[in-house]
Order: C-alpha cells, then sequence, then structure tokens
C-alpha cells in the first residue's frame, strides 16, 4: 500500500553503498543470493527463539533485496537478476510464519494460515504480471520493477513491518498472524476483481 512512496527514499539512501559494490565488482544477483541466504538463517534463529537475531536477519536480507535493484538499474537490469528476485522473496516470506510455528506449536495454525494467504497474494501478484506482460502494460507506479508490480493493501513494506513487530512481540504472534492473514484476504480479492476488470475481452 505504501510501497511507491516508500521505495523511492530507500533507493536514494542505497545508491551510493549500491555503487561502491558495484566499483568493488560485485554483482546485483550476488547480492540478491547472499540477501537470501541471510533471510534463511531467520528460520532456525525462530526456531531456537532467538527473536533478536532473527529480526536482524530479517532486516539485513530486506537491505541486501534493496541494494540489488539499485545495483541493476545502475549497470542494466537483466530477466535473470527480476527472476531471481521474486522468486526468492516470495519464498523467504514463507519461512517466517514457518519459523514461529517451530518455535511453539501453538502458534502453528496462525502460521498455517498466513503461508496460506501469501499463497492468495503472491498467486494473484504474479498471473496478473504474467498476463500483463502479455498484453504490453507496464505499472505506472512502479516502472523500474523488472515485472508488473501489482499493488495492494499488503506489499512489501507492510509484510516487514508484521514481522518487525512478530519479532519484537512474539506473544502476539498468533493475533499478528490472523490479522494480517485477513489483510491478505482482501488484497488478494482485490487482485482477483482487478485482473477480472483489466483482462476482459468484452
Amino acid at each position: 500500500m505504501i510501497d511507491a512512496a516508500l521505495v523511492p527514499v530507500l533507493r536514494a539512501v542505497l545508491e551510493a553503498p549500491a555503487r561502491a559494490l558495484v566499483a568493488r565488482g560485485i554483482g546485483a544477483d550476488q547480492v540478491t543470493l547472499a540477501g537470501f541466504c541471510i533471510g534463511l538463517l531467520a528460520l532456525p534463529a525462530l526456531w531456537l527463539g532467538w527473536y533478536g537475531l532473527a529480526l536482524g536477519l530479517i532486516l539485513a536480507n530486506r537491505v541486501a533485496d534493496g541494494l540489488d535493484g539499485v545495483m541493476a538499474r545502475q549497470v542494466g537490469a537483466t530477466d535473470r537478476g527480476a527472476f531471481l528476485d521474486i522468486a526468492l522473496d516470495f519464498f523467504f516470506y514463507a519461512t517466517v510464519p514457518l519459523g514461529f510455528a517451530l518455535a511453539e506449536p501453538e502458534n502453528a495454525l496462525a502460521a498455517a494460515v498466513l503461508i496460506c494467504a501469501f499463497v492468495g497474494t503472491g498467486s494473484s501478484f504474479l498471473a496478473f504480471a504474467v498476463i500483463a506482460a502479455k498484453r504490453g502494460l507496464q505499472a505506472g507506479a512502479h516502472r523500474a520493477k523488472g515485472i508488473y508490480y501489482l499493488g495492494g493493501l499488503t506489499e512489501g513494506t507492510e509484510t516487514i513491518g508484521v514481522f518487525v513487530l512478530m519479532c519484537l512481540f512474539p506473544a502476539w504472534f498468533v493475533p499478528l498472524a490472523f490479522g494480517f492473514a485477513a489483510a491478505c484476504a482482501v488484497t488478494t480479492v482485490l487482485r482477483w476483481l482487478q485482473g477480472w476488470r483489466v483482462f476482459s475481452d468484452l
């Protein structure tokens, strides 16, 4: 919901460190893969109840996710980079509620519901992007993205914000997970309706 407003600010902040990495011969895909591996370490950290460490790893993953995009735009974005970025992001997002489920059995139902909700937002996002690319459509607010970026009530910023709250207040995981799953459900339905309208041949 607020990605379009926040992302340009973050890109400006990351411009200098991204340029420094490029100057050292580090590629955007390398940063993508390194960030993904760092993010995956949050899963065992959550499992062990090391919520502060998990939070740091999640935030480090997000910094890498911002850096790789800025680096790609500096040297030339590639289809492989766009693919890696979105595919690894969606997998990473699912590992966070899984980590909370492993940490506390009473979190399992809420984690499963949230992961199911992520499937809804992710599949509607990607399905729209595929058909939009086929029709040559471009997203006005996210033209710099490698694929058509369909916004919604729950985007990356909101997702990470909820993850931060979960790590800071792990006892609140269940209500936070159910609440965010409901917001994701709204996003999914709105995307279905938008796809129905935009791709209508009538």
